[in-house]
């Protein structure tokens, strides 16, 4: 299977992994051929890439380093318990997430799991299910990223479940924000990026009162977008003064938002999103963390089309785990972009091959 922008996508192509719904029902199965409307539709809920079916990379095989079923879960569970909070009188009644707060560390928990069970880097480019909710998707996103730098710095099983409720709630304050700015399809004005920046404090004063959410998960919601050098908000804290959770947040969060499609602009490829984490390590973002991300995620996904410094075209078959930005890859065309009989090259033994572009 060859993995391609859905933006990209032509009608006839056929999808080589079957899309589901939040109910994991099917909404697209393996083996159809996407017409105009249905690629419309997975643009329409945020389905930024998709594995199509190629003669050459039939046999590419991808795991989900977290299971359908348990994303699933998650989504539904968060989804509830949004929807449950922006009906009922939330700042008097916290009922609702009182009730749900157990049901998300069971999540957290079988999040934790799958990642420290898995042998994969994490790629989390194809979603497999279609939600019209981009805010429950990155939660859950940001979530799992985080667990996963988490993991990587070793952190104890306590604080990674911590961490991972602050990552998972980290933008409940957005049930404040009103509608028309949340969905707008273009860029916000002045005012209307003012209004949005209050979900951090609103998040906050709201996770803060709540007898089953703990100071620094409500912190996580207060930080994610602080920044090292003070650039950040809505407090400006620089250095020291950023709770280490706060740090890894706002690395998946910027991470998951650049690497998702917006109506506004067109989903960055895993690389260039850690390009942007990299420019700004030292300065707004925790290197060691950003170290530890990389370490964590698949740079160059399994089916990514990339061209070599010397020319030639292949296809990523297989990830080095200890070197995510060296896989293994199947040549297809020369250096004359003229298709040939396919061979592998591993990147980890060949250090003078580098990757110089992606074609998605």
């Amino acid at each position: 299977m060859r993995l391609v922008s859905t933006r990209s996508v032509k009608p006839g192509t056929k999808i080589a992994q079957s899309i589901y719904n939040e109910n994991n029902l099917p909404l697209i199965q393996k083996g159809t051929a996407l017409t105009e409307k249905m690629i419309h539709r997975l643009l329409k809920q945020h389905i930024t890439y998709v594995h199509i079916e190629d003669a050459l990379t039939d046999d590419i095989y991808v795991e989900d380093v977290i299971p359908a079923k348990t994303r699933i879960k998650a989504m539904g569970m968060l989804k509830e318990t949004f929807v449950g909070l922006k009906k009922d009188d939330i700042f008097n009644n916290a009922y609702i997430l009182e009730t749900k707060s157990q049901n998300l560390l069971v999540v957290i928990d079988e999040l934790m799991k799958d990642i420290r069970n898995s042998n994969e880097t994490i790629s989390m480019l194809t979603n497999i299910f279609a939600t019209d909710d981009y805010i429950f998707q990155h939660s859950i996103n940001v979530a799992i990223y985080s667990l996963a730098i988490g993991s990587q710095v070793n952190l104890p099983d306590a604080q990674l479940a911590e961490l991972g409720v602050g990552a998972i709630l980290h933008d409940i304050g957005k049930i404040f924000i009103e509608e028309e700015i949340l969905q707008k399809a273009d860029k916000l004005t002045a005012d209307e990026f003012a209004i949005m920046k209050t979900h951090t404090e609103l998040g906050y004063n709201f996770l803060r009162k709540q007898n089953s959410i703990s100071s620094v998960a409500a912190h996580c919601a207060y930080q994610h977008h602080e920044r090292l050098d003070g650039s950040g908000y809505p407090r400006g804290i620089k250095g020291d003064a950023i709770h280490p959770f706060g740090k890894i947040i706002a690395i998946a969060d910027v991470f998951d938002a650049v690497t998702s499609n917006r109506v506004y602009r067109s989903a960055m490829l895993p690389h260039e999103g850690l390009e942007i984490l990299y420019a700004g390590a030292i300065q707004q973002f925790e290197k060691q963390y950003v170290e530890a991300f990389k370490q964590s995620v698949s740079v160059y996904p399994n089916g990514l089309t990339v061209r070599l410094n010397d020319g030639r075209t292949g296809v990523v078959i297989r990830q080095n785990k200890t070197l995510c930005d060296r896989p293994v890859i199947r040549i297809i065309k020369d250096a004359s972009d003229q298709s040939i009989s396919p061979y592998e090259v591993d990147m980890a033994y060949n250090v003078q091959v580098l990757i110089h572009s992606c074609q998605a």
